[in-house]
């Protein structure tokens, strides 16, 4: 499945249409769980709809995101991210986008300057004040994750918030005026209060809670005793690599760096 991203139709709307659409943060999906998601001709939908979005084609078939007031017959709403957990790559990152993008456009209907209320700029993904002129873009917030290495094992942590058992990877935001190299070592000497280099990196994911890049690495731990941040890590532990805890799934960075991770240190094992 390729996708096309564009701000507007380009040509003759497809018959059936991917709708992402949204009622208080969830998205909607059928009601039956046997059925999938699936490109729909919902038109009524584009009317009741209180704000929506075009997002591009995937597979050669129109997307739109939008916010609804309450769910239709037979639909019902689902946290974003239990819902991503059963996509594919192609449509969990279409349902990234369109999560993010009705996020922006809900918190930008008034220049964050003057306070006048913003407009849609036709032919691009903006709202500009037209008072002052400020342009209002979707805005990314980059943000790190490093998983740390020693020979046969992985430093793990898990936060307050996490899933009862579950560790992952160390992450954290970039600060102004900060390299992602130098949020790396900040972060993790800050959460567990060890150092690190040879970083290296291993992919990027856009995660829309609410509306991050997360950019994942390996990072060799070079000293430095285990010291969890109050308040921002309940637990870290080393772990060997045959004996992980609990870990997120493939559908998000972590799990596959981690995974991938401790496969590419298996494999180098003698014998």
């Amino acid at each position: 499945m390729t996708f096309e991203p564009a701000t507007h139709l380009q040509a003759e709307p497809t018959p059936h249409h991917w709708c992402l659409a949204f009622v208080s943060g969830k998205l909607l999906l059928p009601e039956t769980e046997s059925e999938a998601l699936s490109p729909l001709a919902h038109q009524t939908w584009q009317t009741a709809a209180t704000s929506r979005h075009y997002l591009g084609r995937l597979s050669g078939v129109d997307c739109w995101t939008l916010q609804m007031p309450e769910a239709p017959q037979g639909w019902r709403a689902v946290p974003l991210r239990a819902a991503m957990m059963g996509f594919s790559a192609p449509l969990a990152g279409l349902a990234s986008r369109a999560a993010q993008v009705l996020d922006w456009d809900r918190s930008h209907r008034f220049c964050g300057a003057c306070g006048t209320p913003t407009e849609h700029q036709p032919g691009e993904r903006a709202r500009r004040c037209p008072a002052c002129r400020q342009t209002a873009y979707p805005r990314i917030s980059p943000a790190m994750m490093a998983l740390v290495w020693r020979p046969g094992e992985v430093l793990l942590g898990r936060a307050p918030h996490f899933a009862p058992g579950m560790y992952s990877a160390l992450a954290g935001f970039v600060e102004a005026g900060e390299s992602i190299e130098e949020c790396i070592r900040r972060e993790v000497a800050e959460e567990v209060g060890v150092q690190v280099d040879e970083l290296r990196y291993f992919g990027s994911q856009s995660w829309p809670f609410p509306n991050s890049l997360m950019i994942a690495f390996t990072a060799r731990w070079t000293g430095g005793d285990i010291v969890p941040q109050p308040g921002e890590i309940e637990d870290a532990q080393w772990f060997p690599i045959d004996a992980l805890p609990n870990i997120p799934p493939r559908f998000s960075i972590s799990g596959h760096l981690i995974r991938d991770t401790v496969a590419a240190m298996s494999a180098a094992l003698p014998g």
